[in-house]
């Protein structure tokens, strides 16, 4: 293919990729050419740090990621029906990496193909169909996960919630429903946010007549603003949410496979004894290569073979991605990259915390290894977003080519989920 110039580029787009599809920097995009490491490249070679691909978890254009895929497609790229070691032996370190008995693997695509799959496999095991997700959650872009997710269901033109879909506070001690500045402790808030979920459950009952499949949830919220849950929030939840008929998924598709630096999985940095029932793996696993996983238990895996229906998915566990995710995994463990999160995720804290002293603006700083965010205020008593702001240090960051992204309902937290290698 040739070259394009940036507006032909531009043009080609508008003309060809539907209007749904979201550009970055709209009013005068970036054309990316290449990557590495933490940074990309426009067409004039002009580097940008980049702080928010989650996607390339071992840094850009990793030799060794684009070694692996391409070694394993000159011999063979084929579905999972036929016997192959990359596939079961890819599976074996993945569950290793898991606590309990969390060992059986369905391989797929995507995140949202992983989600989609949990919701399936919840709903055969206990007979339910309800959902509780949280506020401002997002799991995925196929009809059943915008379903149970509210960051696009209650937007403008979303359809609203579901019959199915209990919609719980998310637990956001900062500007959450139940606050810091209270006088309660942070375990207090936990309690009160998993008292939230808990109602909600009595009236799925009381009013319906329902018991609950499932209680979803980002280990880390993303797309609600960075934010980081009480650590007495999901073990309390999960106790309730089984004793009620449901089992409980963790979504790492976004913040998993290291990226808190002191753990494989964001899930375990509440309690060392926390396990889900379902856990689903996206994004960062192949280093921009397509390929996810949903992991649960062999009794829940069981009660999705009782239907008699051939799970198949045509690429999911092929030989070439499961080389590519083995790669990442090495490269992870060889680089060193959780302890790299662990030093400068807290480096980035502290500075960002140091400039809070100065900044009136800087409402709250908050994260777990290389996942950041900085809730921009108004005003630090009322909280009040400052989205025009955060907006407009965006955008002046870009033309020092600093690349950031922002979320929260409000849009006024800056949100950092760099490459590994930052």
């Amino acid at each position: 293919m040739g070259t394009l110039q940036k507006d032909e580029t531009k043009s080609l787009r508008t003309k060809h990729i539907g209007p749904s599809c979201k550009l970055f920097f709209k009013e005068d995009p970036l054309k990316i050419v290449r990557g590495e490491g933490a940074f990309l490249y426009d067409e004039s070679d002009t580097p940008y740090l980049d702080c928010i691909n989650n996607v390339a978890h071992v840094g850009h254009s990793n030799k060794d990621v684009v070694e692996a895929g391409y070694k394993q497609m000159q011999i063979l790229n084929t579905n999972s029906r036929f016997l192959h070691d990359n596939l079961v032996l890819y599976a074996e370190r993945l569950a290793a990496s898991l606590p309990g008995d969390l060992s059986v693997a369905f391989l797929v695509n995507s995140g949202s193909e992983a989600n989609d799959l949990a919701l399936r496999l919840a709903y055969q095991h206990t007979g339910n169909k309800d959902v509780v997700t949280l506020d401002h959650a997002y799991h995925g872009h196929v009809v059943s996960l915008i379903d149970i997710s509210p960051y696009k269901f209650d937007k403008p033109g979303g359809a609203g919630c579901p019959e199915h879909t209990w919609v719980a506070p998310v637990p956001d001690i900062y500007r959450g429903k139940h606050r810091t500045g209270s006088g309660e402790s942070e375990e207090e808030l936990g309690l009160k946010y998993a008292k939230d979920v808990d109602d909600i459950i009595e009236k799925m009952g009381t009013q319906h007549g329902r018991k609950p499949a499932a209680f979803i949830a980002e280990s880390l919220q993303s797309c609600g603003g960075q934010v980081i849950f009480p650590d007495n929030y999901l073990p309390e939840v999960y106790k309730s949410v089984r004793a009620a008929g449901g089992i409980v998924i963790a979504d790492e598709v976004q913040v998993g496979f290291g990226r808190v630096g002191t753990h494989m999985w964001a899930f375990q940095t509440y309690d060392e004894g926390l396990v889900p029932d379902i856990v689903t793996m996206g994004k960062p696993m192949g280093n921009g290569h397509p390929i996810a996983a949903v992991f649960t238990t062999p009794e829940v895996a069981k009660s999705f073979g009782k239907t008699g229906i051939e799970y198949f998915n045509t690429y999911g566990g092929n030989p070439v991605s499961c080389a590519i995710g083995n790669a990442v995994l090495d490269v992870i463990e060889k680089e060193k990259l959780m302890e790299n999160a662990i030093k400068v995720g807290a480096y980035l804290l502290e500075e960002f915390k140091k400039m809070a002293t100065k900044y009136e603006c800087i409402g709250d700083v908050r994260g777990r290894g290389l996942f950041v965010g900085i809730d921009l205020v108004k005003d630090r008593e009322s909280r009040e977003p400052a989205s025009e702001l955060a907006k407009t240090i965006l955008t002046r960051l870009k033309y020092k080519h600093i690349l950031i992204q922002l979320d929260g309902p409000s849009s006024n937290v800056i949100k950092l989920k760099p490459p590994m290698v930052f």
